[in-house]
Order: structure tokens, then C-alpha cells, then sequence
């Protein structure tokens, strides 16, 4: 009777370990949450930028920032940010206003903030867009393509 209790604990303790691995996930910030996070303690910043229509912008987010260590060294090392580029929201931010201007002229405008953040010279806007910034909220690494959990965890 003994060893079919302790089984069952064992049993249960596995179960409960394992969904709250599976529960974890990043704890992604509003861009106002990141002024606020930033003015009380930097940090180093994750930025990504994705679409509803981009294929890669949701591979990324089911394989990749699924995966327990990439989530814990984005959660413990850096504040992260996602963005949808073609919000209508008008986010304020360092004390500049940015909208989306071209949502009302064009299917698929992308935000103003986006566009500033993830343009890249001689070269169409494009997605996947995750951008790494240093403590100062200086440029350390622009990615516009897919990539791995490994090459993730090496860049940052």
C-alpha cells in the first residue's frame, strides 16, 4: 500500500512540474510598461516585430519562444516587447507619439514605430524583425529572418 501512495506522488509531483514548465512563456511588455521598466532598472531590451500573415513571425512564436531556455534567459536577462506592425494604436513612447498613418491609405500599413526601429537602408520593410538593444537602449543586433532556438540563445 505503501509503494502504490508513494507512486502516486511521484505521480502527481511529475504533473505538477511539468505544466508548470509547459505554463511558462515570456512575459512580453506594452511599450509603456518597457519606458516605465527602464526608467526604475535598465535592462537590455527584445524586440519583435511580427504580422498576422507572416508565416516565419508564427513559426517563431510556436518553436521557438516556446522553448523553456529561451524563454528563462529572455525573462530573467532582458524586457521584451512584441508588436503586430500593422496596429492602429498610437503608443507613446520617450515622449515622441507614433501612429500607424499608413493604415489609412494602404492595406497592410505598417506602424510608425516599426518602420523607424526595423527599416533597414536600400531594402523593403520586411518580416520576421527582432531586434536586441543594450541597457542604454542602444542597437546591439537586428535579425530579419527565421532562426533557430540555439542561434537565439548565442546572439543574446
Amino acid at each position: 500500500m505503501k509503494n502504490i501512495i508513494f507512486l502516486f506522488v511521484l505521480w502527481f509531483s511529475g504533473l505538477t512540474v511539468l505544466s508548470a514548465q509547459q505554463g511558462e512563456e515570456i512575459q512580453w511588455k506594452s511599450w509603456s510598461e518597457l519606458e516605465m521598466a527602464l526608467a526604475e532598472e535598465p535592462r537590455p531590451v527584445f524586440i519583435f516585430f511580427h504580422a498576422e500573415w507572416c508565416v516565419y513571425c508564427k513559426k517563431l512564436d510556436r518553436e521557438i519562444f516556446t522553448k523553456t531556455p529561451v524563454i528563462r534567459k529572455i525573462n530573467r536577462e532582458y524586457y521584451a516587447v512584441r508588436m503586430d506592425v500593422e496596429s492602429r494604436d498610437t503608443i507613446v513612447f520617450d515622449g515622441l507619439t507614433f501612429t500607424n498613418k499608413q493604415a489609412l491609405r494602404k492595406r497592410n500599413g505598417i506602424h510608425e514605430l516599426p518602420a523607424l526601429l526595423a527599416s533597414r537602408e536600400d531594402k523593403p520593410f520586411s518580416l520576421p524583425a527582432t531586434l536586441i538593444f543594450n541597457k542604454n537602449f542602444a542597437v546591439v543586433e537586428r535579425i530579419f529572418e527565421y532562426y533557430t532556438s540555439a542561434e537565439l540563445l548565442k546572439t543574446l
